[in-house]
């Protein structure tokens, strides 16, 4: 198959965006990343065709945006439709749940109904819809674990972002759960995990060969994203580092 590309998620450098947008988008662009993942529904304050144009100039493509689910309720959907649309953005990813959605196994089956519904109301506009983890849901609540819960009641359609790192904070393998629910995996987030939060992508966790294995057939994935939180070094430089790292692995 052909090479998965590999996106940066901007809230690796997020002070960086905040003050310097163009200057940012130019580095991570030098560095060899093929796309960009907006965070927080932080376009800072370009209109989408404007937006659209810097990444066009800069040979980038949209990979996604974490957007909150606030976004994609009510009078707010059309907008949200609108901006993703002219923004060439497929991907709106919700990055995590009010309390109030989550605080019970009843509660995650009522949002993954809503996940179901809104997939129904995205894709004729052509868009993707899905949900990123963090520890949480790997976390047993009523006996089960609320990430199956999740996906086990969405719409195969609804998109698994899985975050690699915080299923290993979770307690969990990753490696399962992509093999649990192939094909919805369509992005990734390509996270390491490490006790002091400093390590960067491929130098602590050694399930990386077989991540991309599965990713590169039943995962079906489109799209490997860089996240970096925390850092050993500048934020600019920890995510040039992590993407030799994954070129040294072969992506």
């Amino acid at each position: 198959m052909a090479r998965i590309p590999i996106g940066l998620q901007l809230y690796s450098v997020r002070d960086d965006a905040i003050r310097d947008p163009v200057g940012t988008l130019k580095a991570v662009a030098a560095m060899g990343y093929a796309g960009v993942e907006f965070f927080g529904n932080n376009y800072f304050n370009y209109a989408a065709k404007d937006l659209r144009t810097l990444l066009d100039d800069l040979g980038l493509r949209c990979c996604g945006a974490h957007t909150p689910l606030s976004a994609l309720l009510g009078d707010a959907l059309p907008r949200t439709i609108e901006f993703a649309q002219t923004l060439d953005n497929t991907y709106l990813i919700v990055p995590s749940l009010p309390e109030e959605r989550r605080n019970s196994l009843a509660t995650w089956r009522a949002t993954a109904q809503v996940f179901t519904e809104l997939v129904a109301k995205l894709k004729p506009h052509g868009l993707r819809l899905g949900y990123h983890n963090h520890a949480i849901e790997f976390q047993p609540m009523e006996g089960a674990l609320p990430f199956d819960v999740f996906f086990g009641n969405t719409s195969p359609e609804v998109i698994m972002q899985i975050d690699l790192g915080h299923v290993v904070h979770g307690g969990a393998n990753p490696i399962a759960f992509l093999k649990k629910y192939p094909g919805r995996a369509t992005t990734i987030h390509v996270t390491e995990y490490s006790e002091d939060g400093k390590a960067l992508v491929g130098e602590r966790w050694q399930g990386w060969s077989e991540v991309f294995a599965i990713c590169e057939t039943i995962g079906k994935t489109e799209w490997y994203i860089v996240e970096q939180e925390t850092y050993p070094y500048p934020p600019l430089e920890s995510v040039k580092r992590c993407l030799d790292n994954l070129r040294a692995m072969g992506k």
